[in-house]
């Protein structure tokens, strides 16, 4: 029985950079589809880590985000 924990979180701290959205949405699809594992995405930065807020990423949440400026985290 495999009992491990699968859960990725993705946090991001230091202003928007060019791909980022993109970068999200690969972590997402490629945990999801290729490891089984559950994502979130830590809102705001290290202050959203520090306050628990969160947003589950899931395959929806991720659908065409690689075209939209800034950041959804």
């Amino acid at each position: 029985m495999d009992n491990k924990i699968k859960k990725i979180g993705i946090l991001t701290g230091g202003g928007d950079c060019p791909g980022l959205n993109a970068v999200i949405r690969a972590v997402t699809r490629c945990s999801i589809l290729q490891y089984g594992y559950e994502v979130i995405g830590y809102r705001f930065g290290y202050r959203g880590l520090y306050n628990n807020e969160f947003m589950p990423l899931t395959l929806d949440a991720v659908s065409g985000i690689q075209h939209k400026g800034g950041t959804i985290l």
